[in-house]
């Protein structure tokens, strides 16, 4: 059985990941960086926890080295990375700035771009011709593209193509891997994510991002204005491209496990969410009306209505998308699993989200609409 090398590993997908990695038994490698207070094993014990539920987790064969993604070889003794890459591995690179502002962009670029780099420099010196490195990219690459974003590379555009800088730095980011697959050979192969949510069967999420930091939002002014009605910038019909973490830790179990696998996949749903019925369930679970508008502008906003725009600085971004992703290379490795976020689900994960706010800030949302 291969050796599993993942770095960023106490990141949300990672760490569910590695849950499922451990349960069946393979050997698991994570690069971890130690936070003020924590150790790197710390932070990673706390997070499988975490997202396990508080349940126990069997680490008896998860081994967690403390490194730096910019420094040469991750400040990692030689000895020790020759014990990592013992054996034929597959590396997933997972580490990642989620920035995404101007002010932002350098740190953004030093993280996905030369974080990459010297990830790869540190795989292709170290792992031997049979281990593979993956890379985890954004199905958001895509950028402002029209049409089917396919399975394939697509040349780097200025930032005007793009809504944001994470946006763009995904992009040159895939680029860096396929330079490396043509000029040196790397096996490497991209992962897209879309909006990874939480668990389609159980409605476990563990995850503030996308139509769970807009919830977060929402439920502050709800504490601050209950039954208050507010209007938010939103089209209605367009849609959400929600992925559960099981249906992610399902393919990446089965991407280990095929021998073949295609150099890009999209992880994307098939079916993506109406903004309405996001809207709608966020509105039947807090005491507060939301009413979705295609076309409001700043100078008819009230002054709360203000704050949800203001807030929505990222997530505003993607409420008037109707994107479509290319699935062909995915469908020729996995199976269909049945996992997708429908509109129950949704409901589900969006419940367990804002009842877990609730219980960490008691207050009027307790009394019900």
């Amino acid at each position: 059985m291969k050796k599993i090398v993942i770095n960023g590993a106490n990141g949300f997908v990672a760490s569910n990941f590695i849950i499922e990695l451990l349960s069946q038994r393979y050997q698991v490698n994570a690069l971890v960086r130690a936070g003020k207070n924590n150790s790197s094993s710390q932070r990673m014990n706390d997070v499988l926890s975490e997202m396990n539920e508080c349940n126990y987790v069997n680490s008896n064969n998860l081994k967690v080295y403390n490194y730096s993604l910019l420094e040469e070889n991750f400040n990692i003794s030689e000895k020790q990375l020759e014990s990592i890459f013992s054996c034929d591995v597959d590396y997933f690179h997972f580490a990642a700035s989620l920035k995404y502002d101007l002010h932002s962009k350098d740190k953004i670029f030093e993280t996905n771009l030369k974080g990459l780099e010297n990830s790869i420099s540190v795989f292709s010196k170290y792992a031997n011709s049979n281990s593979r490195f993956f890379f985890i990219s954004t199905a958001y690459s895509c950028g402002k593209f029209e049409g089917i974003f396919q399975e394939k590379f697509y040349e780097n555009e200025e930032i005007s193509r793009f809504r944001n800088y994470y946006e763009q730095s995904k992009r040159f980011a895939e680029n860096v891997v396929k330079k490396r697959i043509d000029i040196n050979g790397l096996n490497g192969h991209i992962i897209r994510l879309s909006q990874v949510v939480g668990n389609c069967k159980s409605g476990v999420t563990k995850t503030d991002y996308g139509i769970f930091d807009f919830a977060k939002r929402i439920h502050s002014l709800a504490n601050r204005y209950p039954y208050k009605t507010i209007r938010v910038h939103v089209d209605p019909e367009s849609t959400q491209n929600l992925i559960p973490i099981d249906t992610v830790a399902d393919y990446l179990m089965r991407t280990i496990k095929t021998e073949k696998v295609p150099v890009i996949m999209n992880f994307i749903a098939k079916n993506s969410i109406r903004n309405i019925y996001i809207i709608n369930s966020i509105s039947k679970l807090l005491p507060i009306q939301l009413i979705p508008v295609r076309t409001l502008k700043r100078e008819e906003m009230d002054t709360i209505e203000r704050m949800v725009s203001a807030g929505m600085s990222f997530t505003g971004s993607y409420v008037n998308t109707n994107l479509l992703f290319g699935t062909e290379e995915l469908d020729k490795v996995m199976l269909s699993l049945g996992n997708e976020a429908n509109q129950q689900g949704v409901f589900q994960m969006l419940a367990y989200y804002i009842d877990n706010l609730s219980k960490k800030r008691p207050n009027v949302l307790k009394e019900g609409k």
